[in-house]
């Protein structure tokens, strides 16, 4: 399946829906620390609701050992600065979806580190700054998986079409 990454996630409500949205499209959810919240924040548990335990989620404690987990993974970065729309990708299993931190989006060395196959947007109008990380992180997780027609999950099982 494909690997959704939070760079340094601020707002555990979100992070709570990325883990609920692991669960259930069986993306794998990597958290590069430092983290804003501690998993013990209530409203990182609210969003989750009882999902927690049907995520993987691992946590690194830097892009060093990220890079270190997935070698040879595409890696595609999410950022309003570019002009490549991320529905022109055509994403393959095991590819990573890069998110920055909610208030600042990915920093210039994350967004042009050599690991980092290209940078692609989610349109928006003009003059909006930017979308709900939760909410992009979903965008692009099932545009990945309908490209590849929601056929498996990360376990490898056959999924209603």
């Amino acid at each position: 399946m494909f690997h959704l990454v939070l760079h340094e996630p601020r707002i555990a409500g979100n992070t709570g829906n990325a883990i609920r949205l692991a669960a259930v499209t069986g993306v794998r959810l990597h958290l590069v620390e430092p983290l804003g919240f501690d998993f013990e924040d209530a409203k990182l548990r609210r969003a989750g609701l009882d999902y927690h335990d049907l995520a993987t989620t691992t946590v690194h404690p830097d892009l060093t050992h990220l890079w270190q987990e997935l070698p040879t993974q595409r890696v595609f970065a999410f950022t309003a600065h570019t002009s490549v729309d991320f529905q022109d990708i055509a994403y393959r299993p095991g590819d990573v979806l890069l998110f920055g931190a909610e208030p600042t989006g990915l920093p210039d060395e994350v967004l042009h580190h050599e690991r980092v196959t290209a940078r692609v947007r989610i349109p928006m109008l003009p003059a909006r700054r930017s979308l709900n990380l939760a909410n992009a992180a979903s965008i692009a997780v099932y545009e990945a998986w309908r490209q590849n027609g929601f056929a498996h999950s990360a376990l490898g099982e056959d999924l209603p079409v």
